[in-house]
């Protein structure tokens, strides 16, 4: 019988996997590291323990944890949206700077068995003035039976699901129950075994890729270990080159290397030209949207309301998402206090508000949080162009506020300007999956626009998210209503459809 693991062990094994594979898992994922700290231990946690925690990399017992600890389901042309931008966008663009015909040069990093990798081969091939010749594509990933599978390349007909029977015809042929990727298109990826939670030289070399694929990985790593990978990918991606993460994943508060992309429908990264005043300084933001404390609920009574104000002074920083200024000083000033300011917002003194930004020291006029305040001070009181303006020099610091993003959209939507305004709302959405103001005007505007079902999606979405919603968030941009005005107008927008909640 095999001795269950105690607790002790349990949760050195769960550092020791952040510490040596990069992974988080949360303390309602203690029972799934038990049962598997349990197999790999055979009857001695302890020893197993201290091997994990001393034994020189490479470690095929790391190689087999990765395994049993993430998800390696995937298929072929997954988010083709991504695949459509990267086909469209992406590679055209990089093409075009290879003037000697060299490939593009792509990683796939966290490849699983082989379908990411073998889609973008298939995919220029497909694609108008592009081909084989264009791409290098080289997968990496941790687990090495993953690593045996992508290199037979015979796959089942689910992961094939979203191929055409032409497609499927023209790039396999059938063996048995499974299809086999034809040779020519298997010549085109290199597969490596690799840790990516590790510094590697060889791997990471400056400027070595034009393009990086790194979809569902971060999200299964701690904040410290997200933010060092993704320092990595941006070191290692020529300045312009472009960075595909999965459709949950963002780069809000793990990086300011890279511009934020939005085209076929989908999210995706640029490395940025960095110009010689922003080489200067360019620190990577502390704080992760992952790691946001928790608040207790928001009560509608007024008299709570200067507790609010008093912690939505300290954490506004939070909330915009702020980042260290690209040129110059990368401290952020101290002693800013903005509890009057937000006193006066709360109270719809929009004047007095912008009164109390003003009289600010001068050194606080580009300060992240200021210009948000701002911002929202400004297009609460009808001023919208200066709106606008804050909203953009804050998004020149930052590109990854979604407080910035949310702002402009709430400018569009005033203008009339109804597209432009969805773009942005479902930008901050995008960067704050948790943003329940945004998801609510996207569900709004989608109505609006005809887009029923996605509409009453966004909207069912949104009322789960106000219930949750951050006090110090719904003081900042609920334009003054407090949570239950804003769950009762997403009530009556699903009501609509006959969906009340």
């Amino acid at each position: 019988m095999i001795r269950e693991p105690t607790s002790g062990e349990v949760m050195l094994f769960r550092e020791l996997i952040a510490k040596r594979l990069g992974l988080e898992f949360d303390d309602t994922k203690l029972g799934q590291l038990a049962r598997v700290l349990a197999l790999h231990g055979a009857g001695n946690c302890p020893r197993y323990l201290t091997m994990l925690e001393t034994a020189p990399e490479p470690l095929e017992a790391l190689h087999r944890l990765a395994a049993d600890l993430t998800v390696t389901e995937t298929y072929f042309y997954r988010n083709v949206e991504q695949i459509q931008a990267f086909t469209e966008l992406a590679m055209p663009s990089c093409w075009q700077t290879h003037e000697n015909g060299s490939p593009v040069r792509i990683l796939c990093a966290g490849c699983a068995s082989g379908e990411e990798p073998y889609t973008l081969a298939i995919a220029v091939r497909e694609a108008v003035g592009l081909g084989a010749h264009s791409v290098d594509i080289r997968a990496v990933d941790a687990n090495p039976a993953m690593l045996e599978k992508a290199a037979r390349a015979r796959y089942s007909a689910w992961s094939l699901r979203e191929l055409g029977p032409e497609m499927r015809a023209r790039w396999f042929v059938r063996d048995g129950d499974m299809s086999a990727l034809r040779e020519s298109v298997r010549r085109s990826v290199v597969f490596e075994q690799r840790n990516l939670a590790l510094d590697d030289d060889e791997l990471w070399g400056v400027g070595r890729y034009d393009i990086v694929f790194c979809r569902n990985v971060l999200m299964y790593f701690t904040p410290a270990q997200a933010q060092a990978a993704v320092a990595r990918m941006a070191a290692a991606l020529v300045p312009g080159g472009y960075l595909f993460l999965g459709h949950a994943e963002t780069l809000r508060g793990l990086s300011h290397e890279f511009h934020l992309c939005h085209s076929h429908a989908t999210f995706y990264y640029q490395r940025r030209q960095h110009t010689r005043e922003e080489r200067r300084s360019v620190a990577p933001n502390p704080l992760n949207a992952r790691a946001m404390p928790q608040l207790p609920p928001l009560l509608d009574e007024p008299r709570r309301w200067g507790d609010v104000i008093a912690r939505a002074s300290e954490r506004i920083h939070t909330l915009a998402a702020a980042v260290p200024p690209l040129g110059g000083d990368a401290t952020a000033p101290t002693g800013l206090d903005l509890r009057q300011a937000l006193k006066c917002l709360h109270e719809e003194q929009f004047e007095q508000t912008l009164t109390q930004i003003n009289q600010l020291p001068p050194q606080y006029a580009d300060d992240p949080d200021v210009l948000l305040l701002k911002a929202v001070s400004l297009s609460q009181s009808g001023a919208l162009v200066l709106a606008q303006d804050a909203c953009l020099r804050l998004l020149a610091r930052d590109e990854l506020s979604a407080g910035a993003h949310y702002v402009l959209a709430l400018c569009e939507e005033e203008s009339g300007s109804y597209a432009e305004a969805l773009e942005c709302y479902r930008s901050a959405a995008y960067l704050d999956p948790g943003f329940a103001l945004a998801r609510l005007h996207i569900g709004v505007l989608e109505r609006r626009m005809g887009e029923t079902a996605a509409a009453r999606r966004d909207l069912a979405q949104a009322l789960v998210l106000l219930q949750h919603e951050d006090p110090a968030r719904l003081l900042l941009f609920g334009g003054g209503f407090p949570r239950s005005a804003l769950i009762a107008l997403c009530q009556a927008e699903l009501a609509a459809f006959g969906e009340a909640a």
